[in-house]
């Protein structure tokens, strides 16, 4: 073969090609979305506070003027969370095709 000999691509190949790519980018437009990302450390950080909320003492409660902070911060950190992943479930990303 020489060097300005050019490798002709068969209809087929290309297409394959294409399909193959398309996959891949899916793939990772589904694994890197944000709302992903966002809701799942909502979730975890949302389970420590709440905990920490439940197991707080009296006195850590009487230095925030009787709420629990730690409690209800927890609360709305998990429904946020939760909310992020609801909506990833529901509206998940659509591959983008250009034609």
């Amino acid at each position: 073969m020489s060097e300005n000999s050019e490798h002709h691509y068969t209809e087929d190949e290309i297409a394959r090609e294409v399909t193959e790519l398309e996959t891949k980018s899916a793939t990772a437009s589904r694994i890197f979305d944000l709302r992903r990302i966002i809701g799942g450390l909502f979730v975890v950080y949302g389970v420590i506070v709440t905990i920490t909320g439940i197991t707080d003492s009296q006195s850590a409660i009487d230095k925030a003027q009787g709420v629990n902070i730690n409690l209800w911060t927890g609360i709305g950190m998990l429904a946020l969370g939760v909310f992020f992943l609801v909506w990833l479930k529901l509206r998940p990303v659509a591959p983008q095709r250009e034609d």
